[in-house]
């Protein structure tokens, strides 16, 4: 029976030849990762073997990644003291791909993992981050689970009740216009489909937008696909992939590659004319409220944030530091840029971007998640707009119900830092 990519990688993983959507499988975990909520996961871990008379160990420390970034350093005592206790525990069970608040080798765990070789194609990695999906971009079948669910991952080494899912092929073609992006080209999809248009689903990328794209494009819109509901977003593992892999994750060992059979049946299927996209805005307070910049520019804002797991890349960086080298942030804006990993702190620093970025008045923040979730670093005042460059905005995502954010692209967030408001960086091009 013809298979889709994440079917061969779930047969593959549960030892069985082919499944059907709708299955209900027990796959193994090649990774499970988790942040500072591993604090959580770790009280139900030791809640398994309490009483049982049994060790509380890991079934395979190499196979388990825990990465402190959502609130970095910490910003309270709980916060502390949860990291306290979860650096414990690495130390006693062995865990080696553990990344504490550094700044040789911190940052955020969706970039974290790609750029330290952890993700690979045709693996199942699991993840307790709903934005887990960004590592489909490696041609892995890559989702989001709850604290319960990683304390049995933990213990077992595989995944209860994994029902597989359906797959929407997502045709993508064409050269995108100057000064629209990857970005752009996720909430254009999420505005077609909604917020629940692949709910329990996977989007599956195709067509010559997606083949030209580089990694860090490729991250981003699978970074996104939660946001159309996806269980998980998948790029199939081409030359580009097997590239990044070899020249910037340092992978030497196999790369396996697993593709879709030409004949697979989809759920149905999207096509998409990128040459007539231009720059997207996804608007309060729902991520499918996407609209294109020119039916938004003008709106003012107070603070832009460019940095997430979304947009936090080396790319985003550049292309924000070329916008504002030489020029100023206006008046009465904050601008805030988070790096997404030390290594990209440090390549952006040796570039210049910092540089170029602080003096246009910008501040550089600490690799981290920053204030995407509103819980730590940039929250906004009451009726206060932000433009940012993060993956959602719910009321109250930047912690105050009473502001509003815009998301967008890193282009259209360094355009608008000059002027204060919302702004079109295709103006004055033509």
């Amino acid at each position: 029976m013809p298979q889709t990519i994440v079917q061969k990688i779930l047969a593959k993983a549960s030892g069985k030849p082919e499944v059907n959507v709708g299955d209900v499988l027990e796959p193994k975990v090649s990774l499970a990762m988790s942040h500072e909520n591993a604090a959580l996961v770790l009280n139900q871990f030791l809640e398994i073997y309490n009483g049982i008379g049994e060790t509380a160990n890991v079934w395979d420390p190499s196979k388990i990644s825990i990465i402190f970034d959502h609130r970095v350093p910490a910003e309270s005592k709980k916060t502390a003291t949860n990291q306290k206790k979860v650096r414990e525990f690495v130390d006693q069970q062995g865990i080696s791909k553990f990344h504490d608040v550094r700044g040789d080798e911190g940052g955020i765990c969706h970039q974290i993992l790609p750029e330290m070789g952890y993700v690979l194609p045709g693996s199942v990695i699991v993840g307790t981050d709903s934005h887990t999906t960004t590592h489909g971009a490696l041609g892995a079948f890559s989702f989001g689970i709850g604290a319960t669910e990683m304390a049995s991952v933990w213990a077992l080494g595989s995944i209860l009740n994994v029902e597989v899912p359906a797959t929407i092929k997502v045709i993508i073609e064409g050269e995108l216009p100057k000064f629209v992006t990857p970005k752009d080209l996720i909430l254009y999809l999420i505005g077609k489909i909604s917020a629940e248009g692949a709910n329990f689903k996977v989007l599956e990328f195709y067509g010559s937008t997606i083949k030209n794209m580089s990694t860090s494009g490729r991250l981003t819109i699978c970074n996104m696909a939660v946001e159309a509901g996806a269980t998980s977003g998948i790029v199939p593992p081409d030359e580009e992939t097997v590239r990044y892999l070899r020249e910037e994750a340092g992978v030497t060992g196999v790369i396996d590659i697993i593709t879709a059979d030409e004949d697979a049946v989809y759920d149905k299927i999207v096509e998409i004319d990128a040459t007539k996209l231009e720059p997207q805005i996804a608007c309060p307070h729902t991520v499918d409220n996407v609209k294109p910049v020119s039916e938004v520019e003008g709106t003012k804002v107070h603070q832009i944030v460019i940095g997430s797991c979304t947009n936090g890349r080396l790319d985003d960086i550049a292309a924000a530091a070329e916008i504002l080298r030489g020029k100023k942030v206006a008046k009465g804006v904050r601008m805030l840029v988070f790096p997404a990993s030390s290594r990209i702190y440090t390549q952006a620093v040796e570039a210049g971007y910092v540089t170029d970025l602080m003096k246009a008045g910008a501040v550089v923040m600490n690799s981290g998640c920053g204030p995407c979730l509103g819980v730590h670093q940039g929250a906004l005042g009451d009726g206060e707009t932000a433009l940012a460059t993060t993956n959602r905005n719910f009321k109250g995502r930047m912690g105050n119900p009473t502001s509003d954010v815009y998301l967008a692209s890193p282009v259209v967030a360094a355009a608008s830092a000059l002027t204060g408001v919302i702004t079109n960086p295709q103006k004055g091009e033509n």
